[in-house]
């Protein structure tokens, strides 16, 4: 038996308790009560006529990042519509709030084949698109099986992905051979998934590079540096729960040599709100999500908000890019905040943006901290020599900038392989 039919088999006995799975999910705040038939592939919106494509992404990050594709393809083709899905509450609501007209959101069906197959049903997709590294094996094979073109875009691994895939080559050989093209984001996912069978192209680079810089409410932005006035802010960007001590070690010793620093606190899943402001119940703290307004004792403010990245980067001198201080994680994109001009501070363990950083150390762009004491030492240097900082943010506008054509060859890839299908 291969490896395809037994997941798929193994796949068909966990059907029977999706209800239970997806209970303890509601429960947990994990799931939307009005779309969970969309977790079993039943449509809560028609099909719309003529040519569809259907992009796939994980969460925020993967389909945030599609949206100016989804514009560049929309804008080429009037006639085309396209159909985004992905598994997170959060990513439904930021896709709700941005998704332009002819653009549809449905949450991705669990990987049952009958969930799959009633998914496809429906849909029907010219072309399937999948972002990054969100592979479920039964949605890739069967939606191969039913005769739509198929590209994996963006696609990356870190090292632990590689290894694993290569312990199951014959496997990975099956579903990585299912895309049509596939577009690998650096140098070691092109060359694992050479090795895998993938049907890659030569040009590698990453999408994210060519995501616009992010939107700022202005209106706030003024109101809040009328407030903050001349006190040195840095911002801690998508913390997670490993590093979080550390970072609040960080902020003390910071205050201890300026003691009218603010730290801008935005955690990587905006539900962990409360989570953040009782572990930081020694400091004077005031949590957005509660509307709940900064003074001028405020030492910690929680942006526990969707989609304000931007206005948190427009408040703050220095930034830490969070995910990376502790060797369970694998770092965060720092172009948001290198397109922001905010000085970049990272942990050592960004495995999932390597390519990325490596272009930002050699030209000097970003700073790498290892522990609460260089973190802190690093705030307190970067407040103190605004010029330095300054020339450190302009460089990494223009490492971000270079790379643009990206969205243009990943776009003439997948017109080319759309205009294939409907004309074969």
């Amino acid at each position: 038996m291969s490896w395809a039919s037994a997941y798929r088999g193994f796949m068909r006995t966990l059907e029977p308790f999706t209800g239970y799975i997806l209970r303890k999910r509601l429960k947990a705040g994990k799931e939307d009560i009005t779309r969970i038939g969309e977790r079993k592939g039943m449509a809560s919106v028609a099909r719309p006529d003529g040519t569809l494509v259907w992009m796939h992404g994980a969460s925020v990050g993967e389909t945030s990042m599609l949206l100016p594709l989804i514009h560049r393809l929309l804008n080429d083709d009037p006639a085309l519509h396209i159909l985004i899905t992905s598994g997170t509450m959060t990513s439904a609501q930021v896709m709700a709030d941005r998704l332009p007209e002819r653009a549809i959101h449905q949450m991705v069906p669990l990987d049952g084949p009958t969930f799959v197959a009633r998914f496809l049903d429906h849909w029907t997709p010219d072309l399937a698109i999948w972002a990054e590294s969100e592979i479920w094996p039964n949605l890739v094979l069967q939606t191969k099986a039913s005769g739509g073109k198929m590209a994996l875009i963006n696609a990356r691994m870190n090292q632990s992905s590689v290894d694993r895939w290569r312990s199951k080559r014959k496997f990975a050989r099956q579903v990585f051979g299912c895309f049509d093209i596939i577009l690998p984001a650096d140098t070691l996912t092109h060359s694992a998934l050479t090795f895998l069978g993938g049907n890659t192209i030569n040009e590698i680079g990453n999408l994210k590079t060519s995501a616009p810089a992010l939107t700022v409410d202005q209106t706030e932005s003024l109101r809040l540096k009328t407030i903050f006035g001349e006190r040195p802010v840095w911002l801690v960007a998508s913390s997670h729960g490993p590093e979080e001590d550390e970072i609040l070690a960080a902020h003390k010793a910071i205050l201890e040599k300026s003691p009218d620093t603010l730290l801008i606190w935005v955690p990587r899943h905006p539900e962990r709100g409360n989570e953040i402001v009782t572990i930081c119940n020694a400091y004077e703290t005031t949590q957005r999500s509660t509307c709940e307004t900064p003074t001028e004792r405020t030492s910690i403010y929680v942006m526990d908000t969707l989609g304000e990245m931007g206005l948190a980067l427009d408040l703050s001198d220095v930034v830490f890019v969070g995910g990376s201080l502790h060797p369970t994680l694998t770092g965060h994109n720092p172009l948001e905040p290198a397109r922001a001009g905010v000085p970049i501070l990272t942990g050592p363990h960004f495995a999932s943006f390597t390519d990325i950083y490596d272009n930002f150390f050699k030209a000097n762009t970003a700073m790498r901290v290892t522990t609460a004491k260089t973190l802190s030492k690093s705030v307190i240097a970067l407040l103190d020599d605004g010029a330095a900082a300054q020339q450190m943010a302009s460089r990494a506008q223009v490492v971000a900038q270079e790379s643009d054509s990206v969205l243009d060859y990943t776009a003439t890839h997948l017109q080319a392989l759309l205009t294939e299908d409907l004309t074969s």
